[in-house]
């Protein structure tokens, strides 16, 4: 009997003792992930992949204690994402649409979006022998409507005097994925025209003529997009322009509203923010912005596919989307990125910043969130 009372005894202490490990296990482990500091992640839109890595690379060297992990997938993914609380920062391109908008609405928060960057969207080619190439807008809405087949088509030439152009079929490449360059990409063609808005439409997808016609390739992301291009002569894209000075890419200089051919550059991208008003609403009503007002904006020197990028937050009522850590986090990250992040230093190559009214709107919504948890 004493020996059993005795390995009970022992067997109680071994689970006191198990049980107590376990907890200076938490303990520990809690206390390690403590140390790392905030981890946030944002989600979306690969048109500003380049100015979101370099604007996380330049924060981090001075707040070492946020971890911000950057996905694409294109706009389409990151609204899901942000939707579904799978990332703490969406990034969109587009201005959201309504149904969209009150679906984020049904979580029972705040959602909030606004600009955080300009942006252009370029025309590329992979024609040998071609380096310098105008595209009026007949031609652009031809080529990718499918009406214009080879590159020595009249339309083309006539714009290009002196240029060897092939009696190649024209190969068009376009994005797989739900893509906010194709949103603006697509809009721009609608807003130049009337035929393309009837029988093709604006949107983050579209189904594109020259895939019936065997002369369309599609690419993931605009990295995909630009490796399709790369890898297929006679072929055409559209991706964001800082791909295209990355990879090294020619851009074609394009008819703009006042008749003149444009090569997108700082300068002319500027020229067509500051060639027409631009309104922004309420971040709390962010559905309602106009993805054309920049797009075919006057001016002789605008460059004509132009866009603002979009962050997507929630204001974090009732703290239903974000610790505290993770809030005050984020409120001084994109509260960094809309001041010291729109100084020539911190931009990357083929992005310019935000006009300042539209940066307030902004600096206005990040205080707003909550981060009183």
């Amino acid at each position: 009997m004493k020996d059993e009372m005795k390995n009970i005894k022992n067997k109680k202490l071994a689970g006191m003792t198990m049980a107590a490990a376990i907890l200076i296990i938490g303990i520990t482990l809690s206390g390690c992930l403590g140390e790392e500091g905030t981890i946030l992640r944002t989600t979306g839109a690969t048109f500003p992949q380049y100015q979101i890595q370099k604007w996380i690379d330049v924060y981090h060297e001075s707040h070492p204690d946020v971890k911000i992990e950057y996905e694409g997938g294109g706009s389409g993914h990151g609204q899901d994402a942000f939707l579904n609380g799978l990332t703490q920062i969406g990034r969109s391109d587009p201005p959201v649409k309504e149904d969209t908008w009150n679906k984020f609405l049904g979580t029972g928060d705040q959602p909030l979006q606004f600009p955080e960057v300009v942006g252009a969207v370029v025309i590329s080619y992979n024609v040998p022998g071609v380096s310098n190439l105008n595209l009026s807008k007949d031609a652009i809405v031809g080529i990718f409507i499918g009406d214009i087949e080879y590159w020595d088509n009249s339309i083309i030439k006539q714009s290009n005097p002196g240029v060897n152009l092939p009696h190649n079929k024209i190969i068009v490449i376009h994005r797989s994925d739900s893509s906010g360059t194709t949103s603006i990409f697509t809009t721009y063609l609608s807003v130049i025209s009337d035929e393309w808005a009837n029988k093709v439409g604006a949107g983050k997808t579209v189904e594109w003529p020259a895939d019936s016609m065997g002369r369309g390739l599609a690419g993931k992301g605009n990295p995909g997009v630009v490796a399709t291009l790369k890898q297929t002569d006679y072929s055409i894209c559209y991706t964001e322009l800082s791909f295209a000075i990355e990879e090294n890419l020619p851009t074609a200089s394009i008819e703009n509203k006042n008749g003149e051919y444009i090569k997108p550059t700082d300068q002319t991208i500027q020229a067509a923010v500051a060639g027409v008003k631009s309104y922004i609403p309420s971040p709390t009503e962010g559905y309602t912005e106009n993805l054309e007002q920049l797009l075919n904006a006057p001016g002789n020197h605008s460059y004509p596919i132009v866009a603002f990028t979009h962050l997507l937050v929630w204001q974090n009522n009732g703290c239903r989307h974000y610790s505290s850590d993770e809030a005050a986090a984020i409120k001084d990250f994109l509260g960094w990125v809309l001041t010291e992040g729109q100084k020539p230093e911190n931009m990357a190559p083929g992005y310019v910043g935000l006009p300042s009214e539209v940066t307030q709107i902004g600096l206005n919504a990040v205080n707003s969130i909550n981060d009183g948890c």
